[in-house]
């Protein structure tokens, strides 16, 4: 099995982590995030004694939209000429079994699962090969969107960015598959409500790395979502959503209703 890699915080000290999952559940720390240098310790952390965390701490997550021919056309888009891309906030990232909180803004919220790559170093103005190696590693995310938000907007900033509309996780490997699968479940179903290889996108990931240092320097522990595949479904509270793809795993979580915040109109801002 490959090295998962993730961040963790300690029950009885809350204090945070990175290291690697061992098949007892147990977790070898590292002195720091390995896409900076981290050296393996000596110490463990024992099973049950840890909450996962989102496996990194970027400085900003740049997703990809229709990114997969099948999904631009159930978007009734056409096919990118080259990629569309916009931003999330790190204030949307959910570890793995956290909870989708749904707005009472929107109406329709969808899940977008996807393959998100991990950058490990310094990135600008980059080659096709100079990309190719500035990829650190792999996780799922879930590019939680408000699609009547989406429509309505004429950026996506609000739809694709309120807390919780980021699950990411939940470890990052160091190599995957060209030709890996990607699926995603409600509940206990069996049927994938979205299955594709990766080598379907139309960019791929090292093309996205090279496009995207092209207009923003890449940071290490940056996240990059690279598109969902057709398939994309409404979300509804007390959902069980589930990602996998092969050679990483299952990124799951569940959803229930944002707790409004009551504003008094009267009340100055």
């Amino acid at each position: 099995m490959a090295d998962r890699y993730v961040r963790v915080k300690t029950a009885s000290h809350e204090r945070v982590f990175y290291g690697i999952l061992q098949l007892n559940q147990s977790v070898q720390i590292l002195s720091a995030a390995p896409w900076i240098g981290g050296k393996l310790t000596n110490d463990l952390i024992a099973p049950e004694s840890y909450e996962l965390l989102v496996p990194c701490e970027p400085s900003k997550i740049v997703a990809v939209g229709k990114n997969y021919a099948a999904h631009a056309t159930e978007m009734n888009s056409p096919i990118p000429k080259e990629p569309l891309i916009f931003l999330k906030p790190p204030s949307s990232l959910l570890a793995y079994e956290g909870k989708v909180l749904l707005p009472s803004q929107s109406q329709q919220i969808e899940y977008e699962g996807e393959l998100a790559l991990i950058i490990g170093s310094y990135c600008t103005d980059c080659s096709l090969d100079q990309a190719n190696a500035a990829i650190w590693g792999y996780t799922i995310a879930n590019d939680v969107t408000a699609r009547d938000l989406q429509r309505q907007d004429s950026q996506w900033i609000r739809a694709k960015g309120f807390d919780t509309f980021c699950p990411l996780g939940p470890w990052i490997v160091r190599e995957i598959s060209p030709t890996a699968q990607i699926q995603t479940f409600l509940q206990s179903s069996k049927q994938p409500l979205q299955s594709e290889t990766i080598d379907n996108m139309i960019f791929s990931p090292e093309f996205l790395v090279a496009y995207i240092s092209q207009i923003m320097s890449l940071m290490p522990g940056d996240v990059i979502l690279t598109g969902t595949p057709e398939g994309v479904g409404v979300l509804h509270q007390g959902d069980r959503i589930s990602i996998e793809i092969e050679g990483i795993g299952k990124l799951q979580n569940y959803v229930d209703i944002r707790s409004p915040l009551f504003i008094d109109p009267d009340d100055e801002v």
